[in-house]
């Protein structure tokens, strides 16, 4: 895995944005980029003072293995995965090769796998999929911190 911006030379921002950059190739890729999105949002908190909830953090990870996976399952060579945290929130962003977007199903309890996106949609604050000159870009905003009274951060109900 390559990473842009955890190296000697990240640069801290002065505001209370940050991004950092990963390219993830392999099926052990999957794993390292959990990892670089918690190592991320645990340098926010501790470097920048971002709440982030453990929740959001659980959340994030499951966003970041969930967009990762499907990017490593359905298109050849690797993909390029970015956090960036502004405004309460840190958006997970996937670029991959592959132009065919996303099929998104509906919630059927009786299937048997292809939930993912289901999941992901249901824990983000905001979910975008964008097709690229080549392939595709994926991007979900999971918020930082639960709400103050007591509710989970992310996508509410309507």
């Amino acid at each position: 895995m390559n990473l842009a911006g955890q190296a000697k030379g990240r640069q801290r921002l002065t505001d209370t944005s940050a991004a950092v950059t990963a390219v993830v190739e392999g099926s052990a890729g999957i794993g390292d980029a959990r990892d670089v999105a918690r190592t991320f949002l645990e340098s926010l908190q501790a470097e920048q003072g971002l709440p982030v909830s453990s929740r959001a953090l659980g959340m994030a990870q499951l966003v970041v293995s969930e967009l990762v996976t499907n990017a490593r399952k359905h298109a050849p060579g690797p993909c390029v995965m970015t956090l960036e945290a502004d405004d309460g929130a840190v958006a997970v962003t996937v670029w991959d090769s592959c132009a065919t977007l996303p099929q998104i199903l509906p919630p059927d309890p009786a299937r048997v796998g292809q939930h993912g996106l289901e999941i992901v949609m249901a824990l983000c604050r905001s979910f975008e999929v964008h097709r690229e000159p080549v392939g595709k870009r994926i991007r979900a905003s999971v918020v930082l911190a639960d709400d103050p009274d007591g509710d989970a951060a992310g996508h509410r109900p309507m």
